[in-house]
């Protein structure tokens, strides 16, 4: 992994909603909370396989309530739904800062096709 994929502050909003991280490349993201709920790493939502994937509904009011250092290389973040079982790692924080727009489109395209709301 390059320096540049390395954060060098993690900042959780107020709030709770946005998760910011500085990278050491001087890139800034913004990440909101639903985003990383909706597409968490974790085999709950991810599944062992892409057709596993699970579409998560009604979660635009969620909130992260806790972010916890795992080793050197990722967070935990708790959510105020009770889910804890994401390992966010540098590389995919980046990729959900690159790609955020995209994936946060095709999850709202999901919901429409399965008729359900962000909540």
């Amino acid at each position: 992994m390059a320096d540049a994929d390395w954060p060098i502050e993690i900042k959780l909003s107020r709030d709770g909603r946005v998760l910011t991280l500085t990278w050491a490349d001087g890139r800034s993201d913004a990440l909101s909370a639903e985003l990383l709920r909706v597409e968490s790493p974790s085999a709950e939502v991810q599944g062992h396989s892409a057709e596993q994937k699970t579409i998560v509904p009604g979660k635009r009011d969620v909130v992260i309530r806790d972010v916890q250092e795992v080793g050197s290389y990722a967070v935990r973040l708790v959510f105020s739904d009770g889910h804890d079982t994401g390992i966010f790692t540098w590389p995919a924080l980046r990729r959900f800062g690159q790609e955020g727009e995209e994936l946060f489109a095709a999850y709202e395209k999901a919901l429409a096709e399965r008729s359900l709301s962000r909540g």
